[in-house]
Order: C-alpha cells, then structure tokens, then sequence
C-alpha cells in the first residue's frame, strides 16, 4: 500500500527581514541560490517575498519527514547567508500586500493583468500534499468523497489568525483572502473523469484558463501527475505538524480506495453542506464545533478528528505511518498553530514576538 500512495510535499516560506520582521521582496537570490543545491526543488511564487520548496517523489512518511526537515534547513541556511530569515504561517502577522514585488515571470504578469488586485492582495501561503493514486478514474472518485473530511483536516493546519496587522478573529485568514480567485474552494461532484475532463475543456475552450493547473481547489487531480492534489491546509509551522497532516491526508485516500475495493464508499455529500463545516473550521479551527452530516446535529471539531482517526486506524500501519499520527493529538492538547500565535499576542500584545515565534517554530528540530 506504500508504493501505491506515494506523498509529494510543497510548502510555501515567507522571506523575512530579521531586524523589521517585515517581508523582504528578495526571493530570486533564494531560489538561484537554492537551485545549486535543490535543482528543480526549489521554485519562485507570484510574490517575491515568498519561496516555495517541494520534496521528491516519497514513498512513505518517514521519507517524507528526511526531505521536509532537509528541505527547511537548506532554505533557511541559503536565507541566512543573504542576511534573511523564513516562516512558516498561512499569513505574515502585519507586512501589507501593497508593499511585495511581483515576481518577473510571464505567468505572473498573466495573472495580475487578469486579476488585477485580487492578485496582488493574495500573500498567503500554503501546505500542499499529493498522493499518488491508482489512475485518474479512481482518482476522481477518491476526490469525490475525501471532500467531507477536508475542513477536519484544514482545522488542524489553522495557521493565519493575522491579516494587515488586525487579528482577524479567524484561526485560518488565509482562506478568506484566497476565496477572492475564481475556481477556488470546495470542488462541486463529478460523476466521471469524462465529466471532469468536459468542464475542464470547457475553461480551456473559453479562454478562461490555458491549462488545469489555473483550477485552484481545495482537492484537485493534477492535471499532470498521477496525483490528487490536497491545497487546503495553511503552511504549519513545525515539520511535526506538516507531516502529521500529510500522513492523515495519505491516510483518507487509502481507506477511501480500501473501501472501494470492497464495493463500499464513503458518502458524498454536497458542496454547500462541507461548506458549513469549512467556514467553521476557518472561523474556530479546532476550538469550535463542526456539523455531523449523518446526526444532523453540531459536534465538537476535536470529537471528530478524533472520529476521523479511528475511520483510517485499519489502514496507518500497512501505510507506516502511526507514529506520526500520534502528533495530532499533540496539536488537539496544545492548539494549533493559530492557536499559539494568538497566546503569544495576548500575552505580549507584539506582533513583533508572533514574527520572532514563527521563526523559532518554522526552525524547531532542524
């Protein structure tokens, strides 16, 4: 089972000037630097103050957790030799979006030509973890029904209570601002690839995008790669909670595609229903209460994921992956990573403290 859901990690750092703890628009130096050592690991992101390093093909979490930590130390020494620093956090606690540099691509141009200030405004940065499938028609259907448990694991990922300075009043702002971009979100049920691909072809046709990877959901098959592709989560701040997450996100496909092979399948449920539970979890993370869909009664978000472990308990070991699961229950005691921002922020009332915070969590056991 392994070999068959293989993990691809991408996280997405933010590029910090350690005297203002401001974002610093000094990104090409990091990815020329880091393509010496990381080759293709390494890439630019729309705003400069932002690079984003993603693993090689992984076939375990174990795997995976050797090329995160890798991944973070050399991103972080090639910064350090520039006079900089990163984070890791869906959102920077106070730099404004109208200060970045835009990065000098023509995709970029592209996108801010179409989107104008959307665009600009969108600093956020995320967590994304593919896992191999089968092929694309399993694929889909796995889509289909991972979509419930989406907003139980973008509660855990909570890592963006600040925007412009304000605490937002959200554990996951991040979410709020990317909802502005078209084709975002919870995607809708498609019956087959067939179905999948026609829409698909549809944008294409019509000029609304040039290619799949302009489709920027939640959950999405790669338009590429033999992959579903989970783009929900904020960055965390710590490899613990990075990997904890991926190996639940792996774990949700396997049991899925266990199912299946039984003739069984987890119900699939509409998108305006997960929505509810979405908009909660971006709003509460897990401190609040989520909709049980089956009860049709509010249930604590943490007696979920709870409930959601035990749903893919018969699958972690033949995929390896128990003890990093065991993390989550360290992030369900200790809060996520919202949670501790805000415990920073109220005890100091510093903004400044919550950049020093991230810095130190994003660099935890390098």
């Amino acid at each position: 089972m392994r070999s068959l859901f293989t993990l691809g990690i991408e996280e997405e750092f933010q590029i910090i000037d350690p005297v203002t703890r401001e974002l610093r628009s000094h990104m090409h130096q990091i990815v020329e630097g880091g393509k010496i050592i990381l080759k293709e690991q390494v890439k630019s992101e729309m705003h400069q103050s932002m690079v984003e390093v993603g693993t090689n093909i992984c076939t375990d979490v174990n795997e995976a957790r050797k090329e995160v930590t890798y991944l973070r130390k050399i991103i972080g020494e090639i910064a350090d030799k520039q006079g900089l620093i990163i984070a890791a956090a869906g959102t920077h606690p106070f730099s404004r979006w109208q200060d970045q540099e835009i990065t000098d691509h023509p995709r970029y141009h592209d996108i801010v030509d179409k989107m104008q200030d959307t665009a600009r405004g969108n600093l956020i940065f995320g967590l994304h973890v593919h896992v191999g499938i089968p092929n694309r028609e399993i694929g889909l259907q796995i889509m289909n029904q991972a979509r419930y448990f989406l907003p139980h694991i973008f509660a855990l990922s909570a890592n963006s209570p600040f925007w412009l300075g304000r605490n937002t009043g959200f554990k996951a702002y991040r979410t709020k601002v990317f909802d502005k971009f078209p084709r975002t979100g919870i995607p809708d049920y498609f019956s087959s690839v067939a179905e999948y691909d026609s829409y698909v072809n549809l944008l294409i046709k019509t000029n609304c995008i040039d290619n799949g990877k302009k489709i920027w959901w939640d959950v999405r098959l790669h338009p590429f790669f033999e992959t579903i592709e989970f783009r929900i989560c904020d960055v965390p701040m710590r490899v613990d909670e990075t990997i904890a997450i991926a190996a639940l996100i792996q774990a949700v496909v396997a049991k899925i595609y266990k199912l299946m092979q039984s003739n069984l399948s987890f119900r699939n449920y509409s998108r305006a229903l997960i929505n509810e539970n979405k908009w909660r979890a971006a709003r509460y993370g897990t401190e609040g209460k989520m909709i049980d869909f089956g009860k049709e009664e509010e249930v604590s978000t943490k007696e979920l994921i709870h409930e959601l472990l035990d749903f893919v308990d018969d699958v972690v070991d033949e995929l390896g992956s128990r003890h990093e699961l065991y993390y989550i229950e360290n992030i369900l005691k200790n809060g996520t990573g919202a949670d501790r921002q805000l415990a920073i922020y109220n005890k100091s009332g510093s903004l400044i403290d919550v950049v020093d915070y991230m810095v130190a969590e994003t660099n935890r056991g390098l």
